[in-house]
């Protein structure tokens, strides 16, 4: 298989994981989140300046896949949010690298903030910075890095980006 040929599926497959993970926040089935992700995975929420500068500090950090569910679950049963859901635009994937089955990738994102009783407003815009395990049965993130253009946001974040 060619290099180009390999590339595009490998865009194609990415931008499919993509898309259902997009539409599965979204939706607000937040218990099915966790797995997009591989058992041993990282997810991080941080700024382009603290990411530019290599900076640990973040907005969110996870670094395995029970953290994942400890956080939808504290999210769904011991927190309490205003009512409220995303909306997720995504660019297309660009593959930067590729070894063996790991893929990494970033892709630029907008999310919308829709209130129940008042306005849609623009809440983030930044990049997904991923490395991904991909199989004959998809791809899994083992590594997501959200990095917000902005580091101010306007409300708390609780649920996934």
């Amino acid at each position: 298989m060619s290099s180009m040929k390999k590339r595009a599926e490998l865009t194609n497959l990415i931008g499919m994981a993509q898309a259902q993970y997009a539409y599965t926040i979204d939706d607000g089935d937040f218990y099915d989140w966790p797995n997009f992700f591989a058992d041993d995975c990282f997810y991080q929420i941080t700024s382009a300046d603290n990411f530019a500068q290599g900076l640990q500090a973040g907005l969110m950090w996870l670094d395995s896949k029970a953290m994942l569910h400890d956080r939808i679950l504290s999210l769904l049963e011991a927190n309490v949010y205003e009512r409220h859901s995303y909306r997720h635009i995504l660019g297309q994937p660009n593959i930067s690298s590729i070894d063996g089955d790991e893929v990494e990738s970033e892709t630029s994102f907008m999310v919308a903030r829709i209130t129940r009783e008042g306005p849609t407003d623009l809440f983030a815009t930044g990049r997904y910075v991923d490395r991904y395990k991909v199989s004959e049965n998809g791809a899994k993130i083992m590594k997501r890095i959200v990095v917000l253009d902005s580091s101010y946001i306007d409300t708390l974040l609780g649920f996934p980006l």
